[in-house]
């Protein structure tokens, strides 16, 4: 069974999807443990100062870099071009 190949807007739009699926999963665990200092309903003051709790600035930015770094990891060899003596 030969295996099938992506043309270059595939590959494109696959680098593109993992980015957003990336950024996703990192403000979902950026966020996690932060939480307003107060839980009216009737008046909130949307800011990221008020934001309690959550992690540390560093392991933000590690976790950051974690993920840039897996983005980065699997971008470029799915974006590299295959030399012409490849079959396929």
């Amino acid at each position: 069974m030969k295996r099938r190949r992506f043309n270059h807007a595939q590959k494109v739009v696959t680098v593109v999807a993992l980015a957003l699926a990336l950024y996703s999963l990192g403000t979902w665990i950026v966020s996690l443990g932060t939480h307003l200092p107060y839980g009216s309903a009737t008046y909130s003051n949307v800011s990221s100062s008020n934001l309690v709790g959550g992690l540390h600035p560093w392991v933000q930015f590690m976790l950051w870099m974690l993920l840039l770094a897996l983005w980065v990891g699997v971008s470029i060899p799915l974006l590299k071009a295959h030399s012409m003596n490849e079959e396929g």
